[in-house]
């Protein structure tokens, strides 16, 4: 490091000390009361937040689409359906991938099997459709058997899984 030769063309930097300006102001319980508030004020009732919340009445429940009733129907009915080598649903054994419900009432369903050479291969897609179909209100239903992602046994639920001894 280079020393300057002369002090007059050294300049001092500032020490922490002198740049302290001062201490910030403390708060106080003053500084946080509203002085045009009077007392009658504070204890009368402030706007209800969630008035508007409380009185709006429940919209309809939708019949179709995504959480309908429908849907729903169209789930309980697929869990009756039981693998016959596996003594679980098909909709716990995680073999349904998606049911989704038209605005007309029609029905897909994307499923797959737990392999491609499953004994059920060629009768199960059929009985979905069936049963799916056989749902009050199910104006169609078909069926999507997809191989990707394949099926394991990560797919499965707990009660499927505690069911078959896996847990």
């Amino acid at each position: 490091m280079n020393k300057p030769s002369d002090d007059k063309d050294f300049i001092a930097a500032p020490s922490p000390a002198d740049m302290v300006v001062g201490k910030p102001p403390r708060a106080r319980v003053s500084d946080a009361i509203d002085p045009d508030e009077t007392a009658g004020e504070k204890l009368e009732r402030k706007r209800d937040y969630l008035e508007g919340f409380l009185q709006k009445k429940p919209e309809a429940e939708s019949v179709t689409g995504t959480g309908g009733k429908l849907q729903q129907a169209v789930v309980d009915a697929l869990k009756e359906i039981y693998d016959p080598e596996i003594p679980v649903n098909i909709y716990d054994l995680g073999l349904i991938y998606g049911v989704e419900v038209s605005d007309e009432a029609d029905v897909i369903v994307t499923m797959t099997l737990t392999t491609p050479h499953c004994p059920v291969a060629e009768t199960m897609p059929g009985e979905v459709e069936l049963r799916a179909a056989s749902v009050p209100g199910v104006r169609d239903a078909e069926v999507n058997l997809v191989w990707d992602p394949p099926w394991g046994p990560d797919k499965m639920t707990d009660e499927a899984r505690l069911e078959l001894g896996m847990l």
